[in-house]
């Protein structure tokens, strides 16, 4: 299963908001790198939000807010 990033966030909290909003509508999401400190660098990484490719337009629009 290919996964696609679909957004980012500066926020952890608000990533994962959006990764359940996704689970509401049975979209399954993952967050890769969200509050991880970069090696030697001390940046936080913005939280990216994953779906599976064959739910990217989907998800695109919940989280866009338009009717599933």
């Amino acid at each position: 299963m290919a996964l696609v990033e679909i957004e980012t966030f500066p926020d952890a909290i608000v990533a994962e908001m959006a990764r359940a909003r996704l689970a509401v509508e049975g979209i399954e999401a993952v967050l890769f790198d969200g509050g991880m400190a970069s090696i030697g660098l001390g940046v936080l990484l913005p939280a990216r939000l994953m779906v599976p490719e064959a739910d990217e337009a989907l998800a695109l629009r919940v989280l866009a807010g338009d009717d599933a």
